[in-house]
Parts: C-alpha cells; sequence; structure tokens
C-alpha cells in the first residue's frame, strides 16, 4: 500500500523531512563539519546508489560543489582561497619571474615601470612664452640662454610653432633680426628642434605666406631667403622644396616661396656665399662697424708699413663684397696723407695680386671715389688732380683693368662739367629704358635717343638697358634684345656693345649679390647679340681678353660659348625668354623664302604683307629685306622692291630694320659678287630707289660710299 500512495517509503520521508528540518535552521554560512559528516552519512545511507526522489536522483557526492578535503571552508583573510584552490582574481603569480632567454619571451609580459613626466601645458600657453623668448633673444642676442629657456619649456612636440613664429617675427624688422634667427636655427637643430620639427616649421610658415604678404609686401622673397639660407646652412634637406611643392594648392603663394627659393637662390653661381650674406653673414656687424674697422686697420698700416698684417685684417673682415670701401678708404687716406701714398697702391697692389680684392670691387672703389671727388674737392686741394695720377698708376701696375682706367680716364679729364653730362645721361638713359618697357615704342626711344646726341655714351645706354632687364621678367629681357637689334647699325655700333658687356662681366660678381642668377642672365644677353648678328663670334674672345681669369665674367663668356656651341643654338636662345611665335630660325627663314617666292611669281600684294604680319617676328623683318634684295638681283626682278616700299609705308617694317637689312647685304656683296657678276651695281640702284621713295634714310648708307663704284647714284647732290 505504501507502495501505492508513493514512490518513498515512511523511512526515506523520515529521513527527508530531518534535512529539511536542519537545512531550514541552519545560518547562510558555509556548511560546518558536523553538517558535512551529516550529509555524508545520509549520501551513505543511500544504499550506494542513490535513490530516486521525485522523479530524479539524490545528488551524488562527487557531484557537490563543495570541498572534499575534510578541511574548513572558510576562505582566507585575504581571499585568495586556501590550498587547490585558483587564488585571487588580481594574483600574478608571486615569485615568477619573466626569463628573456626563454624561447617562448614576449616583451609585454615584463611588469610596467611608471615614470613621473610634467603635465603638457596647452598650446596658448607655448605660444605666450615662445614671443617672449624670441623678444628677449633679438635684444640679447644670447643662443645659449635662449636655448635653455626653450628645452625647459619641455613641450618638444611644439617646437615646430617656435620656428614659424622666430621666422614671421624678424620678417618685419631689419635684417640684423633676421640674420640672428638664421644662426639661433642653426644653433638650436638636432639639439633642441628635431630635424621634422624644423621642417614642419618651415611648411607651416610657408602654408600662411598669404596672409603674411598682407601686413609684408615682400614675404615671398624674404621666406624664400630663410628657406635657401636653411638649406645652405645644412638644417633643411633640398628635397623638403618638392615635398612641400606638392602639398600647396595650385596657384598659391608658397608655391612662388618655392620656386624663387630655387631659380633664384639655390641655383644661382656662388649661390652659398651670396645667400649667407645677404643680411650681413656670420660677422653680424653694421656697416659703420665695419667702416670703422677699414679706417683703423688702415691708419695702422700707414704708421706700420706691415702689408701682411694688413692684408690678414682685410680677410678677416670677412665682407668680400664690401672691398670697394676698402678701396675707396684707401685712395682717400692716400689724398690726404700725400706721403703715405706709396705705401697704400703697394697694399691695394698686393692685395689685387693676391686675389683678396676682385678686379670689380677695385673698379667700384675707383668709381665710387669718382663720384665723390667734388666733394673732396672742398676739402683736399687738387683732389682730381691726385685721382687721376692715382688711376694712371694702378693702371700701369695692373691691377686696375684698362676698361675701367679709360671710363674713369674719361670723367676726370673732361672736367666737371663732362661728368656731369654723364650723370645727366645715365639718368636720361634710365628714363628711356623704362619708358621703353611700359610702351613698348621702339621709334620713341630712337628718337629719345638722337635727341640726346651722345654717341660717345651710347655703350652706358646699352649697359644701362641690359642691367635693367636683369631685375624683370622674361618680357623686359625679350623687348631689351629687339630694342639691341633694332638699335643696331643705325645708332649703335658693335663696338658700343662689346664696351657695354665688358663692363657688365666686370662688375659682375657685384651684380650678382643683386640679382644671384646674374651670370647665366649675361651669358644669355651675350649669345642673343651674337645670334641677332650684333657681334661675331670672334668678339667674344676680345671680350674675354679684357676680363680677369677665373672672375665670373670669364666664366660667363665660357658659358656663351657653350651655348652657342649647343644643337639648335639658334633656335633656343631665340626663344630662351619666350620671343616671337616659338617657330625655328631655320623654319622662319623657308617661310620668308617661299612668301617671297609667291609674291614674286606674281603674287597679291596684300596678301604677302599678311604673311609677313603673321610670321610675327617684327625683330626679325631685317631677314625679309635681305632675301628680298638677294631674291631681286637673282630673278633680275625689281617687283619685290614694291613689297618693300609697302611694307614701310604700313610700318610693318620699321625703318631700323629696313637699314639693318640693307647693311646686312652690304656686308656680304663679295660673296655675292661671286654669283651674280652685277650684285654690286643692283645694290646701289635699290638703294639710291629707296632713298628716293624715302623708305631708307640717306645718312644710312653714307659709309658704304667707298664699298661701291662711283657710278652707284651716292653721289653727294642731295641724296
Amino acid at each position: 500500500m505504501a507502495a501505492a500512495d508513493g514512490f518513498l517509503t515512511e523511512q526515506q520521508r523520515e529521513l527527508l523531512r530531518s534535512v529539511s528540518l536542519s537545512r531550514d535552521s541552519a545560518p547562510d554560512l558555509p556548511f560546518s563539519r558536523s553538517a558535512s559528516d551529516h550529509h555524508g552519512k545520509v549520501s551513505g545511507g543511500s544504499g550506494g546508489g542513490g535513490s530516486k526522489i521525485a522523479g530524479g536522483s539524490l545528488v551524488s557526492p562527487k557531484h557537490d560543489r563543495r570541498s572534499h578535503s575534510g578541511k574548513s571552508l572558510r576562505p582566507k583573510k585575504g581571499g585568495a582561497g586556501g590550498k587547490g584552490t585558483w587564488g585571487s582574481l588580481l594574483d600574478n603569480g608571486g615569485n615568477l619571474r619573466v626569463d628573456r632567454n626563454d624561447p617562448n619571451y614576449d616583451s609585454d609580459e615584463e611588469p610596467y615601470k611608471l615614470v613621473s613626466t610634467p603635465v603638457a601645458q596647452s598650446l596658448e600657453d607655448y605660444k605666450r612664452k615662445v614671443m617672449h623668448i624670441v623678444e628677449e633673444y633679438f635684444t640679447t642676442d644670447n643662443v645659449a640662454e635662449t636655448a635653455a629657456e626653450l628645452r625647459d619649456l619641455g613641450c618638444p612636440n611644439y617646437h615646430h610653432y617656435f620656428v614659424k613664429k622666430l621666422i614671421s617675427m624678424s620678417m618685419d624688422r631689419h635684417d640684423r633680426e633676421k640674420e640672428m634667427s638664421c644662426v639661433l636655427l642653426s644653433a638650436l637643430y638636432a639639439d633642441v628642434i628635431q630635424p621634422d620639427q624644423l621642417a614642419k616649421g618651415f611648411a607651416r610658415l610657408v602654408e600662411s605666406v598669404d596672409d603674411l604678404c598682407l601686413d609684408i609686401p615682400d614675404a615671398i622673397d624674404i621666406v624664400a631667403l630663410f628657406i635657401a639660407r636653411a638649406v645652405v646652412d645644412d638644417i633643411l634637406p633640398p628635397a623638403f622644396l618638392l615635398k612641400t611643392s606638392q602639398m600647396l594648392p595650385e596657384g598659391s603663394k608658397g608655391h612662388e616661396v618655392i620656386q624663387k627659393a630655387e631659380k633664384s637662390y639655390l641655383t644661382a653661381p656662388l649661390h652659398a656665399e651670396i645667400v649667407e650674406r645677404r643680411w650681413g653673414g656670420s660677422t653680424q656687424s653694421t656697416v659703420e662697424e665695419v667702416k670703422k674697422k677699414i679706417t683703423a686697420l688702415l691708419n695702422e698700416y700707414v704708421e706700420s708699413g706691415d702689408k701682411a698684417e694688413a692684408c690678414r685684417c682685410i680677410r678677416e673682415l670677412n665682407v668680400p663684397f664690401f672691398h670697394h670701401e676698402v678701396v675707396k678708404k684707401a685712395l682717400t687716406l692716400a689724398m690726404e696723407k700725400r706721403n703715405s701714398e706709396g705705401l697704400i697702391l703697394s697694399l691695394l697692389k698686393e692685395a689685387a695680386e693676391e686675389g683678396l680684392i676682385t678686379s670689380s670691387q677695385m673698379s667700384k672703389g675707383f668709381a665710387r671715389l669718382s663720384d665723390a671727388v667734388e666733394d673732396l674737392s672742398l676739402d683736399i686741394l687738387h683732389a682730381k688732380e691726385m685721382l687721376v695720377t692715382l688711376i694712371l698708376k694702378a693702371s700701369e701696375q695692373g691691377w686696375l683693368s684698362s676698361a675701367s682706367a679709360t671710363t674713369l680716364s674719361f670723367h676726370e679729364d673732361n672736367g666737371s662739367s663732362d661728368a656731369d653730362g654723364v650723370t645727366v645721361f645715365k639718368q636720361k638713359a634710365t628714363a628711356i629704358v623704362q619708358e621703353y618697357f611700359l610702351s613698348d615704342d621702339v621709334g620713341e626711344v630712337v628718337r629719345s635717343l638722337e635727341d640726346l646726341a651722345a654717341e660717345d655714351l651710347n655703350y652706358i645706354f646699352v649697359k644701362r638697358l641690359i642691367t635693367l632687364a636683369m631685375d624683370r621678367k622674361n618680357r623686359e629681357k625679350e623687348m631689351a634684345s629687339v630694342l639691341l637689334s633694332s638699335l643696331y647699325a643705325e645708332l649703335i655700333t658693335a663696338e658700343d656693345v662689346a664696351k657695354a658687356f665688358v663692363l657688365l662681366l666686370e662688375s659682375a660678381e657685384d651684380t650678382a649679390l643683386d640679382i644671384p642668377d646674374a651670370g647665366n642672365e649675361l651669358a644669355l644677353f651675350l649669345a642673343r647679340t651674337v645670334v641677332d648678328d650684333i657681334l661675331a663670334p670672334l668678339d667674344l674672345e676680345e671680350i674675354n681678353e679684357q676680363l680677369e681669369p677665373k672672375s665670373l665674367g670669364s666664366e660667363t663668356v665660357y658659358t656663351t660659348k657653350a651655348l652657342l656651341g649647343a644643337r639648335h643654338a639658334g633656335e633656343r636662345i631665340l626663344r630662351c625668354w619666350g620671343g616671337g611665335t616659338g617657330w625655328a630660325v631655320e623654319d622662319t627663314k623657308d617661310k620668308i623664302i617661299k612668301l617671297l617666292e609667291e609674291y614674286e611669281a606674281g603674287g597679291d600684294l596684300g596678301e604677302a604683307c599678311q604673311c609677313i604680319r603673321d610670321i610675327d617676328m617684327p625683330f626679325f623683318h631685317h631677314e625679309v629685306v635681305k632675301k628680298a634684295l638677294v631674291m631681286a638681283m637673282e630673278k633680275q626682278n625689281e617687283r619685290l622692291l614694291n613689297l618693300l616700299q609697302e611694307c614701310s609705308s604700313e610700318g610693318l617694317i620699321t625703318t631700323n630694320q629696313m637699314t639693318k637689312g640693307f647693311t646686312r647685304v652690304a656686308d656680304s656683296l663679295d660673296d655675292l659678287a661671286l654669283d651674280i657678276p652685277n650684285a654690286r651695281k643692283k645694290f646701289a640702284e635699290y638703294v639710291e630707289q629707296a632713298q628716293k621713295q624715302g623708305w631708307l634714310k640717306t645718312t644710312s648708307f653714307t659709309s658704304l660710299k667707298s664699298q661701291l663704284p662711283d657710278t652707284n647714284g651716292f653721289a653727294d647732290d642731295g641724296n
């Protein structure tokens, strides 16, 4: 029956009730030892197999989660458990040691080492402190103290801002502060400021040029010079230019900065010296201080007579671009103290022979004294006569170039009125050139020079024209070459052009201080005069003979010869500044021949003029004149003269180009006579016809009378 009432027997029910009562009365603490023993007896009393309870089995002792070790289950005070337990959550293995020689060694298992660092300050605080440091440096010029203050800031990741702030603050100050900034950056490089931070600072500076230009008009040139100086000082890699240029947006002023730094400063001859001396150089001396040192060393030399010591002092000044001041003060001292003239001349000769003072600096010193001789005459009697004597002695001893001596003697021998006339001519020549660059009117230049009526000074005009063009854009350079070609044979001679280039090349070193690429510019101008048939290639040798060996002027002549000897030299030189249509010279000549042949065969006069106009090379129209005259001689067809007359009346071919074309034919008459027996007679008839019809000036060919027959029409009866 009992079995029918339930699954449990009475004994089992009694046991279950006793277990329930004991569980209800026990506190919520871990089981005590007696409870464990009782639980074991219950398990054991189940017959070992565990009886069924409500459709399930009793919990087997091996499945009980409580410890069966027989020890108390109370945890240790630290909460880590006892033997055989997992331990605490934060237990790191106790005395376990990481062996770096273990094949399974992992550096991440090394215990962390906390390092104390100062709390990083804000960028605003850093900026404020940096501005104070820069201001103080410009006042004290103490590099060591500035480096210590910057190091104490403890923010190396902000140093790029210091670089940018230092340069931007110096840009609106004098050259002294700019030079101090360069010196400081060079001193801090790699020691206090890391290379990547310095490059980042320059990059940020270039990016902000657009804003800087609003306050500093010449910001582009100044930043470009700072970059060039950093490259020269080896604190900025040359690759910085390309890398930065690629990161800048097209058309930004930052691109102009990179291009100017690369083309104007870093690719010019002697660029390192020029860049280093641009703001006063490493001497950090002002002009007045250098002048005082020059005066002191000259006075000491006059007293001691020690040339070696005087030369050493000049060398230690480390201002080769300012040696003309040494020459001027030395000559002035010789004029003031007549008994010191021999010592002074001996010192200058020694300095010139050693190469300590260049020929250009020597000439410039004499020229400066010549310009100031009027004022000297107020204090020194017979100052002009003394200067002439000094010039003659210097020229005879060979340490003053003959060209400079001739120019200086010209000024002095003709008195003050002529000297004033030269000064006035220079001023007017400058005004003429500047107006020409604005108007592009060759005819106006011709009229202005004719009004000046100073043929002996035309070489000064040529020199001034090229000098002003060199510091301008390619448009003005091309215009200067076109003007020279137009003026040649009518107003200026080849001798004038050659003399002008001698003076330009003698002063090339000084010009390079203001125009870093002066050597290349002069080489292109000189090569262009040869291509335009103004100078002959042999003239280059004569020019080079008047220059100091191994000087920048001599190197420029060598560069000119290399340019002329290159393949397609004529085409490249003619297009070096973007002149004309971009056609090759030979192609242009072929087009001229074809249009003349077409017109000679019965072509339309208006069409021929339009073809000449389409060539768009007005400075090359003398070639049209030459080939038209030669073709007229060969084909015995004077119809071509009608074309030249029409071009002249329309203003298509200028009088200068017409004269130059006739002159080129006159120069080649000997060669033409081999193929055209009556070439001289025909040419004389063409000249007479052109002069009568008014499209060739009568005075243009008076010098050719001796080359032509007596019956050539060049009679003195009005022609």
